[in-house]
């Protein structure tokens, strides 16, 4: 695996952009100059982040989410 994380990510598993291999290292988002870490999906090369909209649900049970654009850079968490 490259020292980059992909360009677009997504944490649920049913999503066709889940990549478990970078989520098991461990990859953190900086969105606008702050650190986020409650996201859910973000794309780099159309610049927006996915986050929870507190708890609502939708009718499958799945959490409903924001659509928020910016400025996304993701980057790898160091190992310990």
């Amino acid at each position: 695996m490259s020292d980059t994380p992909p360009d677009h990510l997504a944490v649920n598993p049913h999503s066709p952009f889940h990549n478990a291999e970078a989520l098991q290292r461990g990859v953190g988002v900086r969105f606008n100059g702050i650190e986020r870490d409650d996201v859910e999906e973000y794309s780099v090369s159309e610049g927006w982040i996915r986050v929870q909209a507190g708890k609502a649900r939708d009718r499958r049970g799945n959490p409903m989410t924001l659509k928020i654009n910016g400025t996304v850079e993701p980057y790898f968490l160091e190992s310990k």
